[in-house]
């Protein structure tokens, strides 16, 4: 009787091994990532260029730390398209959306113009640098060495932002996207 109940229910003790195994493993971050992944291939979750945001100049005048203590003074990126993308290790949308803003990054970054700030809200910077080395990420990483600007202060992540040459924000996502698209692609280019 017993082993009929299992037989019936298989399926579900299965899931319920699975989800186990991935939050005891401490893999559910990745495996959510990954699946989310999925989600952004179908094209559904482009990002979508809108118009200017900001009337007003934004406020750069926040300082960033990169993996090596470097500081970056984001003020002196002045008279340049800035990409800033907001998240963190445990974010699985923040997962997700990375490949392909590697994508985009790896398309544009012979542009002396566009610059790619990839800011991580992670409280542990090694596990943030970690997490970079593994997955074989070429963007540039960053870390809060001032307050942000209200501007950029947001509930959700990940949070994308363009700002353009004028220093205005042309262009705000709050949530995953894919930026790897060639109406995006061709969006920073021509700013």
């Amino acid at each position: 009787m017993l082993l009929k109940k299992l037989r019936k229910n298989i399926d579900w003790i299965v899931f319920v091994l699975f989800i186990s195994v991935v939050y005891l493993g401490g893999w559910q971050t990745e495996v959510f990532g990954f699946m989310q992944r999925g989600i952004l291939a179908t094209g559904f979750f482009n990002a979508q260029v809108n118009e200017e945001i900001n009337e007003n100049k934004t406020n750069l005048d926040f300082i960033l730390s990169d993996r090596n203590e470097g500081k970056l003074y984001v003020s002196s990126l002045k008279g340049k398209t800035i990409f800033i993308n907001l998240w963190a290790t445990w974010c699985p949308p923040c997962i997700a959306e990375m490949p392909g803003i590697n994508a985009l990054y790896k398309d544009v970054k012979h542009r002396e113009d566009i610059v790619f700030i990839m800011l991580s809200l992670d409280e542990n910077k090694d596990k943030a640098k970690a997490f970079m080395d593994k997955k074989l990420f070429d963007f540039p990483l960053y870390f809060l060495s001032s307050a942000l600007p209200k501007e950029f202060n947001h509930q959700s992540i990940p949070t994308t932002f363009v700002i353009s040459p004028e220093g205005k924000i042309i262009f705000q996502k709050e949530g995953m996207a894919s930026y790897n698209t060639d109406a995006f692609r061709n969006f920073l280019l021509t700013l």
